[in-house]
């Protein structure tokens, strides 16, 4: 017999439970008070990766059955199973189009931030912010205030994300020039970039607060530039 769906947890029990996945809250969003595409009440929680991910995905079945796509497919099997304890509605930044709003909803979190080159840096892990997937409770969580009251972009002084990119694909205040980071990525010297990942997300100074294993970049890397 099917169990019932758990109450909706509260902010804490839920990053608990996210926790030994690997996965982080990211950002809260209550659409009654802050405008969130899609929804107009209850919460919405975003989900990413924490400096822990890598290595608690390394040993799940995706990660060892040589499928595509195989951190999609886990992040969509542990997001359903908690949808489906706590009662939410899943939502992922993958398998469209059309596609999630992440960005907006992002954004709407007080959480992230358009960056100078127009990537979105976020408090807790930089550049290197990776979301999951997100959950959609009908009911009001009661979640922390964002930690930083405006972008920390604005004390940067030396912004390494404009100055760092050796394919000068970041510019102030954008476009993201992707043909010419593609083309740098496919000379010998852009090898760095595929192992280690983007320069000028790493060179953001959050960063560093992902954690980031650079066999998970590597990983990302592969499918953006194939």
């Amino acid at each position: 017999m099917t169990q019932p769906p758990r109450p909706a947890p509260s902010y804490s029990a839920l990053a608990q439970s996210l926790a030994p996945l690997g996965l982080m809250i990211y950002g809260t969003v209550q659409p009654a008070l802050v405008p969130c595409p899609g929804f107009h009440t209850g919460t919405l929680i975003l989900i990413g990766t924490d400096a822990t991910f890598w290595q608690i995905f390394q040993t799940s079945p995706e990660a060892r059955d040589g499928a595509p796509d195989p951190i999609d497919r886990w992040s969509q099997r542990q997001i359903d199973a908690l949808a489906q304890a706590y009662g939410a509605t899943a939502y992922y930044p993958f398998g469209g189009p059309p596609y999630q709003p992440f960005v907006a909803w992002a954004l709407a979190s007080g959480r992230a931030f358009t960056s100078p080159s127009h990537m979105l840096v976020h408090d807790a892990v930089g550049m290197m912010i990776s979301y999951r997937g997100a959950l959609h409770f009908d009911r009001v969580i009661d979640s922390p205030a964002p930690p930083l009251a405006q972008s920390p972009c604005l004390s940067c002084r030396d912004r390494p994300c404009l100055t760092t990119c050796p394919a000068h694909a970041l510019v102030d205040e954008g476009p993201y020039n992707l043909s010419a980071c593609h083309a740098y990525l496919d000379a010998p010297q852009g090898a760095a970039c595929l192992t280690s990942g983007c320069l000028a997300r790493r060179a953001c100074p959050l960063s560093a607060g992902a954690g980031r294993a650079e066999a998970q970049t590597a990983h990302h890397m592969s499918y953006f530039h194939r």
